[in-house]
This record gives C-alpha cells, structure tokens and sequence, in this order.
C-alpha cells in the first residue's frame, strides 16, 4: 500500500463519519420545510451525538456480553460498508475487496446482531421490532443483489470501482434495465434506511416503528454509536445509488488534485439526494406493515426485470 492509498483510503472514511450525520440533519432539515414545519438545525445530529457519547450507558442486569458489543460490531460493519462504496476515488486499497456480495454481507451482519441483541434483554418491543427487522432484511437483500448484479452485467464485473469505471466511461445512454433498477434501489433503500413509507424515522410509536423498537434499550455512548450507525447506512446506500445511477465525477487516482473535486461533487451530489428522499417521504404516507412483504417484492420484480430486459436487448443487438 503506497502513502497515497492509504491517505486517499483515509479520507474516504473521514468523509463518510463526518457527512453521515451531515446528511440525515439535511434530510431532516428539507423534510421539515416541505411539511411547514419549524426545521432544526442542520447541525443537529452532530449536538445530540455529542450529548449521547457524555451520557452514562445504563445496561439491564440481563444483558449478555452480546447486548454490550452490538453497538460497536453493527457501527463497524457500517463504518466499512461506507470505506469500500467508491465515493470519492475507484483507485483504492480496499477496492478489490469491494464486491456487490461483500457489501450486502455486511449490511446483513448488522442486522443480525442488532436483532439478537433487541431479543436479548427479552422485552416485548425490542422482540416484535426483531422480527419485523429479519422480514424486511429477507425481502430486501435479495432485491439489493439484483440491482447490483443488473449493474454487473454491463461491467461484467461484480467489484463496485469495476462498475463505476464502465459506466462513467460508456457514451451516455439510458439503459432500460437500469431504469428498473433504479426504482427498485430507491424502493430497498427507504425500506431499509427505515424510512417512510416502510418505518417512521420521526415516530416514537411502539407498535408502529422498528428502527426506534430495536435500539430502545441502549443509552449513552451506546446509543450514540447505533445512531451514527445508522446516518451512516444511509451515507452508504446513498453513496451506492449515485455509484451506479450517477458515477460521474469519481476520480480514478489518489492524488488531492483528483479527490479534492470529487469531494466537492459528492457533497453537491449527496444535497440533491437528501432533498429528493425529504420529498418522497413527504408525498407518501406510513403503509401498514402487512403491505411491506408486497412493497418489497415489487422491487425484486423490478430488479429481476431489469437484469432479463438487459439481457434481451444484449441479446437482440
């Protein structure tokens, strides 16, 4: 690994822990205007992360050892996900490692120990939350991997830099199988981002929410990291939309030269992002979570029709 490679590799992940709270204060901020509300302030995830790290962590007696190392595995897996999502440069040392089967792997680790550790204290909240997380990650991953394998086979590869590579250097033109694709990234990543209409991030309603249900034990720096965490999912799938959708502006070296526009790019990228999630939330309303397995499904439909029109055309031409 050359001193650029690791600098570069380095202020991925810089940039993905500093713009992840970032991005969920503006998204909160834009879904506040649409809705004639007061908004917070933009800084606002940062203050309440601040606060949590000086909070003592209160921790049933019946916790486990897994109950106290879940905030720290499920922040890493995170913190991960977001270094190997090509966000400012395809030129780096963890790009090898950066495949579409890798990263939901990682997503679905999360998951599984923050579902272990919501049933561990026994409450009944964090367990109905539990099972309601493992039924939306069941019908989302599957759908996840067909929006990354419909991208792989214009790039014949299943390495994201692979992917943004091709696409950015291909002629512009609309692909019809990553139109479905789109779609049916956009419908996973509010489902799995715990956003409206799948969950209400704003909600503190029992029977209703379960992104809130899962954590609702946690306390202090605990709570702290699982909501950093969780900006930081959104950061990644973020990233991972405007990878395959709009990979223009990615550099392709480690040098500052080609990373410091990148960045600049990213942030303007990530802007418009959060404005149009603000706005999807604010046009659809909550489903009823019996609706979700179908909401879910389309989208694996979509994905799945993307991959086969993809291979119809490749074929036909």
């Amino acid at each position: 690994m050359t001193a650029a490679g690791a600098f570069a590799q380095l202020l991925e992940i810089v940039v993905a822990l500093a713009l992840a709270p970032l991005l969920t204060g503006w998204v909160n901020q834009c879904r506040a205007w649409l809705q004639n509300k007061s908004a917070p302030p933009l800084l606002q995830p940062y203050r309440v992360l601040h606060k949590l790290f000086h909070k003592e962590s209160v921790v049933a007696h019946a916790a486990s050892p897994l109950f106290r190392a879940t905030p720290y595995i499920v922040f890493g897996c995170m913190l991960l996900a977001g270094a190997i999502v090509p966000t400012l440069s395809t030129d780096l040392p963890l790009a090898p490692v950066a495949d579409a089967i890798a990263l939901v792997g990682l997503f679905a680790l999360a998951r599984v120990f923050i579902s272990l550790a919501a049933m561990d204290i026994g409450t009944s909240f964090g367990s109905m939350a539990a099972r309601r997380e493992m039924l939306i990650g069941f019908l989302a991953e599957p759908a996840l991997l067909m929006v990354l394998f419909s991208a792989s086979l214009i790039s014949h590869s299943t390495l994201l830099p692979t992917i943004v590579d091709t696409l950015s250097h291909r002629e512009f033109a609309i692909y019809p199988g990553l139109a479905f694709a789109g779609v049916a990234f956009t419908m996973v990543s509010l489902a799995e981002n715990a956003r409206v209409p799948v969950d209400n991030p704003a909600t503190h309603l029992e029977l209703t929410m379960i992104h809130e249900a899962l954590i609702l034990e946690y306390s202090g720096r605990h709570l702290a990291l699982l909501e950093w965490a969780a900006s930081l999912k959104l950061f990644a799938y973020s990233c991972i939309g405007l990878a395959l959708f709009f990979p223009w502006g990615i550099a392709e070296a480690q040098t500052p030269l080609a990373l410091l526009p990148a960045l600049l790019l990213l942030v303007v990228k990530l802007a418009i992002g959060g404005a149009a999630l603000a706005l999807l939330e604010t046009l659809n309303a909550k489903m009823r979570i019996f609706r979700v397995p179908e909401f879910l499904a389309t989208a694996f439909l979509l994905a799945v029709l993307g991959m086969l029109v993809h291979i119809l055309l490749a074929t036909n031409a």
